[in-house]
């Protein structure tokens, strides 16, 4: 449950289409929710259709807990007397609006920009926030890995909160004087409406590949989701996407918002060249301008290219955006290093747990690796995901790794041994020899480093800035960070 400052239910109701009502609209409304053990008198208790659970299987228990208002898409069988019901064709759309309603709008008293793709939209939206903070702004952000109102941080569980949930953070950033926050859309954002109600300054683009499979059923309905977040941009907006993407014009074809584009491959709004990729960082030549960054790998240039693009759509100097821009660090757990100080192994952990962001994450430390260098590669694939791009991803960590130790991301409910089997079915007969099973991921990463040579690279994909391992619905204290350095020390490396 949630409270702002109380409300006429009828007043919330403006821009929802009601289908029915049963009881008055005059109610004094104090919260929302849609846990109906959080509800009380006073709150609005919304029934939401999920994966797992229908809402509507709760609405007797919200009526007892004493929610004063229902908002479902059937009404039960038996009303209550002292309950208001309103029914509508999708709870969860008519939850955004409310929630927005509720806490007063934020969205259109801050420069919200949000960020969407496969792969980036977390190290986009965290250098967003740090860039913004440089320049002198008081900045909310909203990412996988947390929360931020300034340097305040507020713990993430989804990667796009629930549309309440949402609403409150954004106007506590209000409150707090925040004028820009950039936050993450998740393609599960835009299908289950927690944007919806929301007024964006821009949208950006990353990539599409391919991801939520297990969700969406098809590539086309992931795309439609993507597109979905364009689709609805307000004309006052921007929308930056990725030229260098196949489906990067195709999130501009219908939009109303101001379409600009970036590229380091051909003609676009905002075009960089690749002069150096390094292990010490990026030397880029950004619009006639060479500039140094320390972020390293080529995607790493796209997301640079994409921040620098919306900073100067939001109205910042160019030249300024570029300076402030060098100085900057990624997010937590992207292409994160961690350096064994005696024989200078050099360990890598980073988020990919998608084909393409391990393929971009291994063709960056195959650019900056010396021929000496032998790459050792510790990755795994989550349960109850899509489970297409497992074979997928032990083939690419072969293809761009001298050994590979398969093991366990978070398996959640799935046996940890089918994952690996499904994993193993991509190595080839040419690369069996160099491949590792280790279950138990602390043993992986033990492995791994004993593996390695003095000066060679440990690559730890899969969780990046996770802190836990997730198995039987039980999140379990892990930190690949933390787990790389006890057996870089424990190993005397």
């Amino acid at each position: 449950m949630t409270n702002a400052d109380n409300h006429l239910l009828s007043s919330l109701l403006s821009g929802v289409a009601v289908r029915a009502q049963a009881g008055p609209a005059d109610v004094t409304v104090a919260g929302l929710t849609l846990d109906s053990r959080q509800a009380r008198p006073g709150t609005i208790f919304f029934a939401l259709r999920g994966a797992q659970t229908d809402g509507h299987q709760f609405i007797p228990k919200a009526v007892e807990q004493g929610a004063s208002v229902i908002v479902c898409e059937e009404l039960p069988a038996e009303t209550a007397a002292d309950t208001t019901y309103i029914q509508v064709a999708d709870s969860a759309e008519a939850m955004a609006y409310m929630a927005a309603a509720f806490y007063g709008h934020p969205s259109r008293q801050l420069k919200l920009v949000g960020i969407t793709g496969t792969n980036g939209k977390t190290t986009c939206a965290t250098v967003l926030h740090k860039l913004f903070r440089e320049l002198g702004y008081h900045v909310g952000l909203l990412s996988t890995v947390q929360n931020q109102i300034d340097e305040q941080v507020i713990p993430a569980t989804h990667t796009t909160p629930d549309a309440i949930r949402l609403n409150e953070l954004l106007a506590q950033m209000v409150a707090a004087g925040c004028t820009h926050t950039f936050m993450e859309v998740s393609s599960h954002a835009v299908v289950q409406h927690r944007i919806t109600g929301l007024q964006f300054a821009g949208g950006v683009f990353t990539n599409l590949t391919h991801d939520h499979l297990d969700y969406h059923g098809t590539f086309d309905n992931y795309l439609k989701a993507k597109k979905g977040f364009f689709d609805g941009l307000g004309k006052q907006a921007f929308a930056l996407t990725n030229a260098d993407d196949k489906r990067g014009p195709v999130m501009l074809q219908n939009t109303a918002a101001r379409r600009e584009t970036y590229s380091l491959r051909g003609p676009a709004t905002y075009r960089a060249r690749l002069i150096e990729n390094a292990v010490h960082g990026l030397h880029l030549d950004v619009d006639g301008r060479d500039v140094q960054f320390r972020l390293i790998g080529v995607f790493n240039a796209y997301n640079l290219l994409a921040v620098y693009g919306a900073a100067v759509l939001l109205g910042e100097e160019p030249m300024e955006v570029l300076t402030t821009l060098s100085g900057l660090t990624s997010a937590p757990g992207r292409f994160e290093p961690i350096l064994a100080e005696k024989t200078r192994i050099t360990g890598i952990v980073d988020y990919a747990h998608t084909p393409d962001a391990l393929e971009n994450v291994l063709d960056t430390i195959a650019d900056i690796r010396q021929p000496s260098q032998q790459v050792i590669t510790v990755v795994g694939c989550g349960g109850n995901r899509d489970a297409a791009k497992r074979p997928i991803m032990a083939n690419l960590a072969c293809k761009g790794s001298s050994r590979v130790v398969l093991t366990s991301d978070n398996p959640r409910f799935e046996d940890p041994n089918d994952i690996l089997q499904q994993m193993q079915a991509g190595v080839q007969p040419a690369d069996l020899g160099k491949v590792l099973t280790i279950a138990d991921r602390r043993e992986a990463i033990k492995t791994a480093v004993a593996l390695a040579q003095p000066g060679d690279i440990v690559l730890v994909a899969g969780k990046g800035h996770e802190n836990y391992q997730e198995i039987k619905g039980v999140k379990n204290d892990f930190d690949d960070k933390q787990v790389l350095q006890e057996m870089f020390d424990l190993l005397g490396k």
